[in-house]
């Protein structure tokens, strides 16, 4: 239940890099003004592009604009606006989502409970085209959606996505923000916001809560629509996943990926079944892309992991040739 005396400051992160999202950053902008939990600020920061900086400087009245301070990326681009803030909660949302009025609100209801370090809210792909038949309702994550198998209430998490995603500023500053030079940058697509999450958990001893009805809209363009950009996320998130295990505890921090894997044999099952009872070739499409998608994303990790194993031989090689 909502505690009405319970009125923690929230500031509001916006990170965004290019100037062709510029319509989409002002749609977010405007969202997250008009939230009926009013934020203390909007800050949005411009990575590495001074172009785009002084537009925005000129052309977002009422919102704090900067550069980011880092290395190119989002998490650098994050920590810059995240560290500029001075309340008790941040949230982050990123420069191609539109949130509901509701938005911050339903997020900051969770943090009665002092436990709770963070949550994230649900996300509802806005596709610019029709949805693709082939898309599998198990792999909406990889066009950045809220995906079947997450909760359908307020429920704790491992993780969430920082689209969506309210802070505990102490236990954000606390573990350094988001881990700068890990994460989204160009065509590399790693799982930044999952690797906080686990830190800031492991830090406080607390945990995360996913809220559904805490919505915002994620804009999907068309070219990430396509079926080769499927199989190009999986593939990421395999690479990625690896290495974020190699920064944190290894295989120890991947039991929510080897539990949503084993989930994915239902849905082969299920789709194949609706198809020969003659519910569409949709749900057979959809039943061969999970086993395409796994298999990309399986094809990743095997590579980063072959990748990290050459790269941890390589100093002792030469250190074994120096010796000679």
């Amino acid at each position: 239940m909502e505690n009405p005396t319970f009125r923690p400051a929230v500031s509001i992160v916006i990170p965004t890099h290019s100037e062709k999202r510029w319509s989409m950053l002002v749609r977010t902008v405007a969202s997250a003004r008009s939230q009926d939990y009013p934020s203390a600020e909007v800050v949005v920061v411009v990575d590495h592009n001074p172009e785009m900086f002084r537009r925005a400087q000129r052309e977002l009245p009422g919102v704090t604009v900067l550069e980011n301070l880092y290395t190119q990326g989002v998490s650098g681009n994050r920590n810059t606006g995240a560290f500029h803030t001075d309340t008790e909660l941040i949230a982050f949302l990123d420069d191609d989502t539109v949130a509901e009025p509701d938005w911050l609100r339903n997020l900051v209801a969770p943090f009665t409970d002092p436990a709770v370090v963070g949550a994230g809210g649900g996300i509802t792909p806005a596709w610019e085209i029709d949805r693709p038949r082939w898309m599998p309702d198990e792999f909406l994550w990889a066009i950045g959606g809220s995906y079947t198998g997450m909760p359908t209430t307020t429920a704790p998490i491992r993780n969430v996505w920082s689209a969506s995603m309210v802070v505990r500023r102490e236990t954000f500053m606390a573990v350094g923000g988001f881990r700068t030079g890990f994460g989204k940058l160009g065509g590399e697509n790693r799982p930044e916001d999952t690797e906080l999450c686990l830190r800031m958990s492991a830090h406080a001893g607390g945990h995360w809560m996913y809220v559904p009805d805490a919505v915002i809209r994620h804009e999907v363009p068309a070219d990430r629509s396509t079926f080769s950009f499927f199989l190009r996320r999986c593939y990421a998130e395999g690479r990625g996943k690896v290495q974020m295990a190699g920064l944190l505890d290894g295989s120890e921090s991947l039991g929510a990926e080897r539990d949503y894997l084993w989930s994915l044999p239902k849905s082969v099952v299920r789709n194949l079944a609706a198809a020969t009872r003659g519910r569409g070739v949709g749900h057979a499409m959809q039943a061969g892309s999970v086993v395409a998608g796994v298999a990309a994303a399986g094809w990743g990790g095997a590579v980063e992991t072959v990748a990290r194993r050459r790269a941890a031989r390589r100093p002792a090689a030469v250190a074994a040739g120096a010796a000679q």
